[in-house]
């Protein structure tokens, strides 16, 4: 039997996940290669507003810049690690220490299949609105399956399978579907991650923004984050009206100048002085300025430049923004990459 959750923010979703923990009704206790889990077979889980697409009631609170640094990487189709793990140093304990990982969901989606899925899906749904056929493909059973005695053939195996596409009413529907999802350290990046996604194919399809769907078939809390999770209590969210949708040739030239900006701020020979610059002088689109920012304040942080970082998040335009890094900065109000 199917689970169901749904809001119209993603933090509301998420919260009534949460209370279905608290509450321990068809919960179950379910050992797992990462530590005992409480488990929820079976969870279809609905945000009404993609847009309002953060869970930010989330505690400890959610690193952005690693979010965004995701969305960048995934839509500019790369694989290489150290574009990640300089936002999340613990990404090598969970996928491995290699210069790239293997389930790399930019290059699973646009370079893998020898074909580009995003384009694709982008023309066929130009020419064919209708169309009930388009299904990006993450998962490959070649390399993921598990071996003839169920080991993991590598570190990191994609948690996301396919997303399923559909413009009705002229509006983009978006279902996600996951093989396993972990309630703490997955499922607030899944709603940033492809609800981005979805707003940005429908700026590529000149078409509005319509429900997210996700369906998890494994939705687990580890035992050893329960504390955090169920300590989580509701935070008001500040303002956002910024938009990432764009024709197709202008979002791809964006998301291409956001991957060398977030070059120039992982290479530790970039001075604070340069990334303020740079800032302070792209010309990206309000929204993406403000990944940029975010981005950059995060990378000052790091240098253990205060006044800069504090200077760097002061041009990000997006209430939201602002207050979900200053949340991430009160987690970590020192020079430290550690996200969890």
């Amino acid at each position: 039997m199917f689970r169901s959750f749904s809001g119209n923010t993603a933090d509301e979703t998420w919260l009534r996940v949460i209370a279905a923990l608290r509450d321990g009704h068809g919960i179950r206790d379910q050992p797992s290669r990462g530590g005992p889990t409480k488990e929820i077979l079976h969870a279809a889980i609905a945000v009404e507003n993609p847009r309002a697409r953060w869970v930010i009631s989330r505690h400890p609170a959610l690193n952005p810049a690693y979010a965004f640094a995701e969305l960048i990487w995934t839509v500019n189709g790369r694989e290489d690690s150290a574009f990640l793990t300089y936002f999340n140093s613990k990404l090598p304990e969970l996928a491995g220490d290699g210069p790239t990982f293997h389930g790399a969901y930019g290059k699973r989606l646009r370079r893998h299949l020898g074909f580009d899925q995003f384009a694709r899906a982008c023309h066929a749904l130009k020419n064919t609105p209708h169309s009930r056929q388009v299904v990006l493909q993450i998962w490959d059973d070649k390399i993921d399956l598990p071996d003839e005695n169920g080991a993991p053939v590598s570190p990191d195996i994609p948690c996301n399978l396919v997303s399923l596409l559909k413009v009705r009413d002229g509006r983009l529907e978006w279902t996600q579907v996951m093989r396993s999802n972990d309630i703490f350290r997955g499922i607030p990046y899944d709603f940033v991650q492809f609800t981005c996604l979805q707003e940005i194919f429908a700026g590529w399809l000149g078409v509005g923004l319509g429900s997210y769907c996700h369906v998890s078939d494994s939705l687990h809390a580890y035992e050893r984050d329960l504390k955090n999770i169920l300590a989580a209590s509701a935070v008001a969210p500040s303002e956002d009206t910024s938009s990432l949708a764009l024709p197709l040739s202008d979002s791809e030239k964006v998301f291409q100048d956001l991957a060398h900006s977030v070059e120039r701020i992982i290479d530790h020979d970039t001075s604070p002085a340069d990334l303020l610059a740079a800032l302070n002088g792209c010309r990206l689109p309000t929204a993406y300025k403000d990944m940029l920012a975010v981005l950059t304040a995060e990378g000052l942080r790091n240098r253990g430049a205060t006044s800069a970082y504090m200077e760097a998040i002061n041009v990000c335009a997006s209430p939201l923004h602002r207050q979900l890094w200053q949340r991430w900065l009160a987690r970590y109000p020192v020079k430290s990459i550690v996200q969890t």
